[in-house]
């Protein structure tokens, strides 16, 4: 039935169509012959076609710019009184005989058009004229695209100032009241068809009884109810453009000051728009209202435009128009208008703008928890939209005034208290939107901390946007490079960004993406790095903060957060560099000491997370700080710390490699222990590097042990009998690898560490170790030769141009001279 409706329609535009192209072909065989009565007879019977009432607003519209597009070739025809012998007066009086009302009043717009153009009358009376005679059309669609060519034709022949048809002192109000009536009296039409909406769905619901029982039918063009009111909203929504190009031309007219808009025009529009009480058309001419006319003229008349939101149509105890988004849209129009200009700025003060809109919202969400009180779940998504928009005025037309940032975030707490936490998806992205507007605003999160609704606003969220709001309050802070001074401040920070320091209830950890989990982590690492103080004190204090939030992190978060925090407080030591500390009072002191022992309680949670590899650099780190502060035993104790994780807690042998590397490499860098405690550890540290797994893995670490008896630095230790010592239990097991290799695969491998231990020998060699004689290194080349010319050994590209890059570096130092040259003299490559 619809299908077949459509194809009617179809037909009866063709046939319109038609017509419209039959009679036009007449009219200007009639012009052209110069016949004027012809001409009009033709012209009427075209325009005869616009009064069918079967098509849809869309069709019509198709219709009707067939018919404009005649009309303006016979408004020439007009205009040339040489050809038709017709005064433009008589004209007008002439055309105002055709037999059909709505022909007879189309073609008096066309030639009221060319009468004002002569000049011959007053623009003023003319239009009066032509307005009032467009009444007799009351059909609404007709009368819609008749008033709609009325406006196209006079729009640049109104009495404006400057205007070639500027009159009297009062041209301007002629104008203004011409473009008024007609808006008027369209929107009339307009709404009309609401009503006949209303009339059709009563008539089809006693016809047709429940539309969910009875199939659509099609009776004179009616259908089921609910479609028929679907399909006649449509075609209204089609039309209403024809009735905001008033408001357009209105806004285009040059003469209306702001005394004349405040007093007459803006009183009038909201006049028509509050008692219309039809939502679609309140809401639209409302948005047509703040979009065409002028940013200043809003401010300056914002309380008569916020007093008519409240008076706009109710039904059935519910808000019917979209409130919200009209006073969105004119808070943005307000702020980008103060954005646009700092000398704006003081208007907007003038008018007290911030009070003004925060008492209007305060006035409509309180009026819809009023009128839908009854309804539980009343979504609140509405309200936070209009507080986003006053917080984006707020901030841009009072940016220094943080109260009434803290007033808008109060306002915006009151609505949501009483309520579970958000779950709507529109509702949490308004929130995390107004949460972000001051980060936008002011790049400080510190600004931020100072708002007290602020934090009270978050607990609102649910715990998966709290935690995108943590992650956007994070990035904020990296990227303008805030510095967060203050331990209270850290404090009101993590409070902010709780659901990526600890599980929030109801979100267990398994749910999480471990991709996303690591990029929080790795945000709230950096975020750490960025608390700063100069005094010692408080930067302790902001360490203590920091470090009381993050234990609650659970074993998963702490590998990421804790080394920011023990780096941190590491860069505090070494500002503190030589202080003793044995001041005791109400408060002690920051001094490495204290910083020390709260280092070593953090690691020591670290380490049974589990994450022992983590935990020992962390040790071997802080060893070295404490060595840089002549702190011996404090010293000791982190390396005690990190060869027990060793010893109970790295089984891995590939950590184990690592470690061992790791500490003797710390070690062989410290320079505060005594002869006592530097051979304990360095005898656990051989003792450790010789019971690795693999062979090669324990002939490396043990050649490695030789730098802890040779250190180059002044006073330093040179013991050149245990480095001896040392690179010969190498060669030892390098030969013990060799054999197994041999017995276990047939043939002996790779050379390679042979060729390592040489290095080894040269460099200790050159440093003036007198153990380490050129005799041993001739010793050890030919022990490599013969390995690799051997049938067992297999061969090595890489281990062959490390041997030859070797015996290249050792020709080459002979060739060079000096005391050096003359140690490898005896050495034959």
């Amino acid at each position: 039935m619809i299908s077949s409706l459509a194809e009617d329609e179809d037909k009866w535009l063709a046939e319109g169509i038609a017509g419209i192209q039959h009679n036009a072909y007449y009219m200007h065989r009639s012009v052209d012959s110069n016949n004027l009565r012809e001409a009009l007879k033709y012209s009427a019977q075209m325009l005869s076609e616009l009064r069918t009432s079967r098509l849809s607003p869309h069709k019509y519209y198709e219709l009707y710019m067939r018919a404009f597009d005649e009309l303006r070739k016979l408004e020439i025809f007009f205009k040339d009184e040489s050809k038709h012998g017709c005064s433009i007066i008589d004209l007008y009086e002439l055309v105002q005989h055709a037999g059909n009302i709505l022909p007879r009043l189309y073609l008096l717009c066309t030639v009221g058009s060319v009468y004002i153009k002569s000049k011959e009358a007053p623009a003023k009376d003319v239009l009066k004229d032509l307005v009032e005679m467009c009444r007799g059309v009351q059909h609404p669609v007709r009368g819609l695209f008749l008033r709609s060519y009325l406006s196209q034709v006079s729009r640049d022949k109104l009495p404006d100032i400057g205007s070639d048809y500027e009159g009297d002192a009062d041209t301007v109000v002629d104008a203004v009241e011409f473009v008024l009536q007609n808006f008027t009296e369209m929107n009339k039409l307009w709404v009309r068809m609401q009503h006949q909406v209303r009339v059709m769905v009563l008539v089809n619901h006693i016809l047709f009884g429940d539309p969910e029982l009875r199939p659509s039918i099609g009776l004179s063009g009616l259908q089921g109810p609910s479609r028929t009111k679907e399909k006649q909203e449509k075609e209204r929504s089609e039309l209403r453009d024809l009735v905001g190009k008033n408001l357009h031309v209105l806004s285009q007219i040059e003469g209306i000051d702001l005394e004349m808009y405040k007093d007459t025009v803006l009183p009038r529009v909201l006049e028509q728009v509050v008692n219309c009480k039809d939502e679609l058309a309140q809401y639209y001419l409302m948005d047509c209202i703040i979009q065409v006319f002028p940013d200043e003229y809003h401010l300056q008349t914002l309380e008569t435009l916020l007093g008519a939101c409240p008076q706009l149509q109710i039904l059935v105890g519910e808000p019917t128009v979209d409130i919200k988004t009209v006073l969105s849209q004119l808070m943005e129009r307000l702020s980008n208008y103060a954005a646009s200009s700092p000398e704006v700025l003081p208007e907007f003060l003038q008018v007290e703008a911030f009070a003004k809109l925060s008492s209007a919202i305060g006035k409509v969400v309180n009026f819809w928890i009023y009128v839908i009180e009854a309804q539980v779940d009343m979504p609140v998504v509405g309200a936070i939209t209009l507080y986003v928009s006053l917080l984006t005025f707020t901030l841009r037309v009072h940016p220094d005034r943080l109260d009434y940032v803290d007033q808008v975030l109060g306002a915006c707490v009151k609505k949501l208290s009483g309520k579970p936490k958000l779950e709507d998806s529109k509702a949490t992205k308004q929130i995390v939107a107004l949460l972000s507007a001051p980060l936008e605003k002011y790049h400080d999160i510190v600004t931020a901390l100072t708002l007290s609704n602020y934090p009270r606003v978050m607990d609102h969220l649910d715990n998966g946007t709290n935690k995108v709001m943590a992650m956007v309050i994070s990035q904020s802070i990296m990227k303008n490079s805030t510095c967060i001074s203050t331990a209270d401040k850290v404090e009101a920070l993590f409070e902010l960004i709780k659901g990526l320091i600890k599980d929030l209830d109801g979100f267990p950890m398994d749910e999480l993406d471990e991709e996303d989990f690591k990029e929080e982590q790795n945000s709230v690492a950096r975020l750490i790095h960025m608390f700063y103080n100069d005094d010692p004190e408080e930067m302790l204090k902001i360490i203590c903060t920091v470090k009381k939030h993050i234990m609650t992190g659970g074993p998963q978060r702490q590998p990421f957060t804790v080394p920011p925090l023990i780096f941190s407080a590491l860069r505090l030591v070494r500002r503190l560099q030589g202080q003793e500390g044995d001041v005791v009072g109400e408060e002690e002191p920051a001094t490495p000491k204290k910083i020390f022992q709260l280092l070593n309680q953090t690691i020591e949670a670290l380490s049974s997370v589990p994450s022992p590899e983590l935990a020992l650099r962390l040790y071997l780190q802080c060893a070295e700080a404490a060595n840089d502060c002549d702190l011996e035993p404090v010293a000791y104790e982190f390396f005690t710390q990190a060869f027990i994780l060793y010893e109970e807690e790295i089984a891995d042998s590939k950590a184990q490699v690592t470690a061992i590397h790791l500490i003797i490499g710390t070690l062989q860098r410290m320079n505060v222990f005594g002869v006592e405690n530097r051979d304990t550890l360095t005898h656990k540290a051989t003792g450790y590097s010789a019971r690795l797994l693999k062979k090669p893995d324990q002939c490396r670490a043990v050649y490695a042990c030789s730098h802890l008896f040779w250190v180059d630095y002044e006073d330093g230790i040179k013991d050149g009998e245990r480095v001896l010592l040392c690179l010969k239990r190498a060669l030892r097991i390098a030969n013990a690898a060799q054999q197994m290799a041999t017995v276990a695969r047939g043939s002996s491998g790779p050379v390679t560490l042979f060729v390592e231990i040489l290095n080894k020998y040269i460099y200790f060699f050159e440093k003036g170790n007198s153990q380490v004689t050129s005799s041993a290194i001739q010793g050890l080349i030919e022990l490599i030769t013969g390995e690799m010319q051997s049938e067992s050994t297999t061969s090595d590209p890489s281990t062959d141009a490390f041997f030859a890059s070797t015996m290249r570096y050792i020709q080459f130092q002979k060739q060079k001279g000096g005391a050096i040259g003359e140690k490898y003299d005896s050495i034959k490559v």
